[in-house]
This record gives C-alpha cells, sequence and structure tokens, in this order.
C-alpha cells in the first residue's frame, strides 16, 4: 500500500478556521488521538495514528491506530471482538490532535478487559510529598478476562482488582 497523503498545510488562518482536513504529524510521522464513548463521553482510550491509520479510518468508520509497540497498523478489536465504530471524527483547533467519537461495540475500550483505559484513579489523601499515598483504586470492573481473549499474551493480565477496590453495583 502506499503511503497515503493528506493536504499539505497552509496558512494558519486556514488550518485553525477552514474547511479541509490538514492534519499535523509529528516528526514520527504520528498524530495523538483521543477516542471517546459517543453516547456517554467517557474517554476511552488515547493512541496514535499515521497517516495511513488515518486514512483507514476514514475509509472504513472503524477506529485504526499504529501500534508503536508492535509496529504496524492496529484496527481496534481485531483480536478481542471489541470494535470501534467512529461516529464522528474531529480535530483540535491546529489539526494536531485528533478525536474520535465512537460505539464501543463489546463494551470495553481496553485490552486489560476493560470499559476504558482510564479505570483506576487516584486515592483520596494522595500527597506527592508521601509517594506511598500515591494510591491507585479501581474505578470500573472488566468486561472480559484477557487471559481467555488473548491467550498466552495475556498472562501477565490475570489480575483482578481486590474486592475491596472493585466499585459497587
Amino acid at each position: 500500500m502506499s503511503t497515503p497523503t493528506f493536504p499539505a498545510r497552509t496558512a494558519t488562518a486556514e488550518v485553525e478556521l477552514g474547511k479541509l482536513l490538514q492534519p499535523k504529524f509529528g516528526p514520527d510521522g504520528l498524530i495523538p488521538c483521543i477516542t471517546t464513548d459517543r453516547s456517554s463521553g467517557e474517554v476511552l482510550m488515547f493512541a496514535f495514528m499515521n497517516a495511513e491509520a488515518l486514512t483507514h479510518t476514514i475509509r472504513t468508520g472503524k477506529a485504526t491506530y499504529w501500534s508503536r509497540s508492535r509496529g504496524k497498523l492496529w484496527i481496534k478489536g481485531e483480536e478481542s471482538g471489541n470494535v470501534q465504530l467512529v461516529r464522528e471524527l474531529r480535530v483540535d483547533c491546529d489539526q494536531d490532535v485528533v478525536l474520535l467519537k465512537v460505539d464501543n461495540v463489546g463494551g470495553a475500550a481496553c485490552h486489560n478487559g476493560y470499559p476504558s483505559c482510564f479505570y483506576r484513579k487516584l486515592a483520596a489523601g494522595a500527597d506527592p510529598a508521601n509517594p506511598s499515598s500515591l494510591a491507585l483504586e479501581f474505578a470500573s470492573e472488566r468486561v472480559f478476562d484477557p487471559a481467555q481473549v488473548y491467550g498466552h499474551k495475556a498472562a501477565s493480565t490475570k489480575v483482578s482488582p481486590p474486592a475491596q477496590d472493585r466499585p459497587r453495583s
């Protein structure tokens, strides 16, 4: 596949107020992407896209990212079945960040089996002067067991939150 190209960036006023997509990829060829649930507005994940991933996302309507760790395109849900169907694609004012609003089919956005990658929160009483107080609490429950979905690749993700850290229904 040839490298997709987007329109060349023009004057600042056109980039910031114009009607043409002119994404600004970084020197590494990547652009940050924030993905939210279309219905709830919850932030599901943060990832990067390269031009090919952005093009694939636009063409297919399925959220596609660039996996820096694997060095390849990553179509969300290709292994887990937890697909993100893009309902809206936005860019920020200077077009150097992408925002996807998606239908999160399957209910999990995180490879650890949670609805969002942001499944932990800083506990009350945290004090940067006391590093041991910087405890994290689980803010949601798992939708799936990654060991069952991903097999051997998820061996280290079998840990479930202790009962006291699980949210109450």
